[in-house]
């Protein structure tokens, strides 16, 4: 060890290994031993040093509380996403406190800590002091806190020997035991499996390990008597056994360690790891002493079966006359499950299997599952695999947590075996696994790069599940740049590549990834990442390379940074995109007429260069327009900047400014029939007949008359229109004629035609009631036409 001082080891629940040091600094080391990473606690716990540390687990992770030398408490709840939290002050405390430890409730991490007869409740804002229910006068000093596995309940150990039990939250009290022992116990733990109505503690002292639970009595177990009195001293007790203690090593005068779990103890010492746990139920109804349990009558009734006795049939009718045959079934394979000894699992087993042959309807499912569970759990408790789970810790771990942690210790065939053999899913097991023997594989730093990216492929290949850039991040994380991008050669998914390769530092491979992608969002990823990353010149010339770069990158401008666009035409030499620049700058930037005007003559100066003289022209005809509007603005009420030219001469007219509007007409070279439509369209609109009238007759129409009398029936008076009817030439009279509901004259003028079409299209128009005289003579005038 080159390291500091450590002031305290623990497991993380990735079965990382924790070294606290007193200067604050945590390493940590994988299972094997292998140095992974460091982070440090703070500067306030560099400088007043660690005197006591913990390790525990929340809902985010595994966590780290530090007790400084300053008697303050600096707490991490997730290693892996490093917060640092410092408590405050504990009123008084200018010793280490008696005891402590983390209580994590509500999603929030606590600190319960004990000074001499005080006891407090830490968080990140405040500090209270509690008192237990129910604890009386026993109490004097609190030496020792437990807090079980779940953080539901909590155990206080005084040093007049009582033991206060209840809840976490310390306003429910369980029970109150005297110990008989004032020395403080070197560990005190809780010792309850889930659901359990009987809770206990245990401590252990030098040469005695003690059960306390809801009850005035205890258990206690001197570590050198003999099995016959460890036997005796058992059977006497009243309480839920302690089935396990019993096959266990004598400890004598070796030092023992306390390793609470989720439903038991693990008592582990220099040279033996036993389990303590309450006996489930299941186990005590059939193995209790004279048990008549439906489970204990069928294990005994397929005793009898094998040895061909007629007992057998006794039991076995007993059972079904109580109907309990079922229930005899299931209290079989749970016992199955929490036993250890291969021999006592088969013969639970074969009893319930004897059982479900005089079941018509018992499922099959539960057997089949408890058995090959056993199977797998006897597999990892050989002492060559060494993960000694018990069956509720197995259920909780899952199936396919455990296959990760056979991967992480590189137990591979076994993991492969145990996916294989229960049916777990080729994307679920063997990928995850191929993909950690990849892992462990770029590690391997005596073969060359080539080899070991050429040897995963072969092995890999294109297995489900398996993700190239995870492995090639693992080979980065060990310093193997090279091979992380070989690998990266084979990762179909560029969302998977591009990120890996910005971090590599290898932005110039990442955009050509990201571009050949054809994913746009990754290529403005790389853009943007490029582009902070390096100075301007330089990002400019990166583009140039990559066309589909430069021109997505140019559309983020336009939206987003039109100066930056403005810089990269200009490199360009781009004076026609430059122009159609400055033209939108113009108006979408500049606020006053000067500026915009500037803002156009700049564009007429990039037009030029470009040569596109079209482009130069309209926008010098612009500039006139803007500079006119401006000036007429001041003049009327009416808003005409950023007005089109024709909406422009529209809005004069309708304001009467027929001078003005004419002189639009005549400097911007609008035509004759154009600025006629205009002018018919906004006399009509204000309702100014009379000098429309007088419009008409100003010179000839050059869009003849037919549009003043549609607008004036637009407007919906055809008394105008009337008079402008006779001007129209003679194909659009009847037209006019119609539009103006004079049929008569329409019948006339279609007669003068001979155009029978339009007679016909008269005649549609009247109604028999009242035009009965115009459509006789149309009808007269039709005959005419025919004889001709």
């Amino acid at each position: 060890w080159k390291s500091g001082i450590v002031v305290h080891i623990g497991w993380t629940t990735r079965e990382d290994l924790l070294f606290i040091q007193d200067d604050g600094t945590v390493l940590i080391h994988d299972i094997f031993g292998t140095f992974k990473r460091h982070f440090s606690m703070g500067n306030e716990v560099l400088q007043n040093r660690v005197m006591e540390a913990k390790i525990f687990f929340t809902p985010y992770g595994s966590g780290v509380a530090i007790l400084t030398g300053a008697f303050r408490f600096t707490l991490a709840t997730n290693i892996d996403d490093l917060k640092l939290r410092r408590f405050p002050e504990v009123p008084g405390l200018q010793h280490p406190p008696t005891c402590w430890a983390v209580l994590v409730q509500d999603r929030q991490t606590k600190i319960v800590l004990a000074n001499g007869k005080d006891l407090f409740i830490l968080d990140n804002a405040s500090c209270r002091a509690v008192t237990p229910p129910g604890l009386g006068p026993q109490a004097c000093t609190f030496t020792q806190i437990a807090i079980s596995f779940n953080y539901k309940r909590l155990a206080l150990f005084t040093d007049t020997g009582n033991i206060w039990m209840g809840s976490s939250s310390l306003k429910d009290k369980l029970c109150v035991v005297d110990t008989n022992l004032q020395t403080p116990p070197k560990q005190f733990v809780w010792c309850n499996r889930p659901k359990s109505n009987n809770p206990s503690v245990v401590g252990i002292w030098d040469k005695l390990l003690l059960i306390a639970g809801n009850s005035k009595e205890t258990i206690k177990y001197p570590y050198a008597v003999t099995a016959k009195a460890v036997m005796a001293l058992l059977c006497s007790q009243v309480k839920w056994h302690l089935e396990r203690l019993i096959k266990s090593r004598f400890y004598q005068d070796e030092d023992v360690h306390l390793v609470p779990e989720v439903d038991g103890v693990r008592i582990i010492s220099s040279s033996s790891h036993e389990f303590l746990h309450e006996v489930p139920p299941a186990c005590q109804d059939i193995f209790r002493i004279a048990s008549m349990a439906p489970g204990a009558l069928l294990l005994e009734a397929h005793k009898e079966y094998e040895k061909e006795s007629q007992k057998s049939d006794e039991y076995l009718r007993e059972i079904k006359e109580q109907n309990l045959l079922f229930e005899a079934v299931e209290q079989c394979i749970e016992a199955a499950g929490n036993e250890y000894e291969p021999e006592m699992q088969k013969s639970l087993l074969r009893a319930a299997s004897f059982g479900k042959c005089f079941i018509s309807n018992f499922p099959p499912d539960t057997f089949v599952k408890m058995a090959r569970d056993l199977r797998v759990l006897n597999a990892i408790r050989d002492y060559t695999i060494g993960i000694p789970l018990s069956y509720p810790q197995y259920k909780q771990l899952t199936i396919e947590v455990l296959i990760d942690r056979l991967v992480l210790r590189r137990l591979y065939p076994l993991a492969i075996n145990i996916c294989k053999y229960m049916k777990i899913s080729e994307f679920q097991g063997a990928s995850r696994i191929l993909a950690h023997w990849a892992c462990y594989k770029v590690q391997q730093k005596e073969e060359p790069d080539d080899n070991i990216a050429r040897a995963i492929n072969n092995k890999l290949g294109d297995t489900p599940g398996i993700s190239y850039s995870e492995i090639a991040a693992k080979a980065y994380e060990c310093g193997r740049t090279e091979l992380a991008i070989k690998l990266l050669e084979y990762e179909p998914r560029s969302g998977e590549q591009v990120p890996l390769l910005l971090k590599m530092k290898r932005s110039q491979l990442a955009l050509l990834k990201a571009i050949e992608s054809g994913d746009t969002d990754l290529v403005y990823t790389v853009v943007t990442y490029l582009k902070n990353e390096m100075n301007r010149g330089d990002f400019f010339m990166t583009l140039q390379n990559q066309p589909v770069a430069l021109s997505l990158y140019r559309q983020f401008c336009k939206h987003q940074e039109p100066e930056t666009l403005k810089d990269l035409f200009n490199q360009d030499d781009n004076h026609q995109e430059l122009g159609n620049f400055y033209v939108r700058s113009s108006y979408s930037n500049e606020t006053t007429i000067e500026g915009r005007v500037a803002a156009l003559q700049n564009a007429v100066d990039e037009y030029n260069k470009a040569k596109n003289e079209f482009a130069a022209k309209i926008t010098e005809e612009q500039i006139k327009l803007v500079r006119c509007q401006f000036r007429l603005q001041k003049e009327s009420a009416k808003t005409l900047l950023d007005l089109p030219l024709h909406e422009t001469v529209s809005t004069l007219l309708l304001e009467s400014k027929h001078k003005q509007a004419e002189q639009l007409y005549k400097d911007f070279k609008i035509p004759d029939k154009r600025f006629w439509w205009l002018k018919i369209t906004a006399l009509a609109k204000k309702e100014d007949w009379e000098e429309l009238e007088r419009f008409s007759k100003s010179k000839k129409s050059p869009i003849g008359y037919m549009p003043f009398v549609e607008i004036c029936v637009k407007h919906h008076n055809k008394y105008e229109a009337k008079k402008y009817v006779a001007k129209v030439s003679p194909e659009q009279k009847v037209k006019g004629y119609i539009m103006v509901g004079d049929l008569e004259q329409a019948v006339e003028a279609a007669t003068e035609r001979k155009n029978e079409s339009e007679l016909n299209t008269i005649l549609s128009k009247c109604t028999p009631a009242t035009d009965q005289l115009i459509i006789e003579k149309i009808n007269r005038a039709k005959t005419q036409i025919l004889k001709k």
